[in-house]
């Protein structure tokens, strides 16, 4: 990132105390608020199905919108709720500009740690492309209810603040996701059990088949 991290404070913004008295507060610094939150969007930006070549450019098209935008901050909502809005914004030009050039896009995700095995290092990445895999088949609504409370583990509340959908669609939403994991889960499984049984079955030669 290019930005300056010395942003402007802006605006007091408003919250809601637990009394229900209004607390105003200062708008977080475009550093906090960066430091604080980009791993959430980086995660965020990938798992709404942007490509991984790609991701570092939509990361920054993000806090360019948000560093442009902190004086409107008038903390309604967390600033990781305010950030997602935004992200979700980018994402979604971005996927529609990436349609007009080219009909898909392949995921693939694999961060390997130095200390992982190569065993180790299979299983991450075929894991990522089963998850990619599934996210990318999911409805645009499906998907982005799952990765905020499966995989960033927001409350129903947050995801509602987050999308501006009713707290009843979310939890629909999120139904049927998660009805729609378990069927690939399970598939999976029986896939990987079917070939494992085959597996042995060769090794053990025409006598194992008796």
């Amino acid at each position: 990132m290019t930005i300056a991290a010395s942003a402007p404070l802006g605006a007091l913004a408003e919250r809601s105390s637990e009394s229900g008295i209004r607390v105003r507060e200062a708008t977080p610094t475009f550093a906090a608020l960066y430091a604080a939150h980009f791993d959430f969007i980086w995660r965020t930006v990938r798992r709404l199905g942007v490509s991984e070549a790609a991701v570092d450019d939509v990361v920054q098209d993000v806090f360019v919108v948000a560093y442009r935008r902190l004086d409107s901050f008038e903390g309604r909502s967390k600033p990781r709720t305010w950030l997602y809005g935004i992200a979700r914004r980018v994402v979604s030009d971005h996927r529609r500009s990436l349609r007009r050039r080219k009909p898909h896009t392949t995921l693939q995700e694999t961060h390997a740690s130095g200390d992982a095995s190569p065993q180790e290092v299979a299983a991450r990445a075929e894991a990522a492309a089963l998850l990619h895999a599934f996210l990318e088949g999911l409805p645009a609504s499906q998907r982005e209810v799952f990765v905020l409370a499966e995989l960033e583990q927001m409350t129903a509340p947050e995801i509602v603040a987050a999308t501006g959908a009713k707290l009843n669609t979310v939890y629909s939403r999120l139904r049927l996701a998660r009805r729609a994991f378990e069927r690939v889960g399970a598939r999976h499984r029986a896939t990987t059990q079917r070939l494992e049984g085959r597996h042995r079955g060769a090794e053990g030669g025409p006598d194992a088949r008796r």
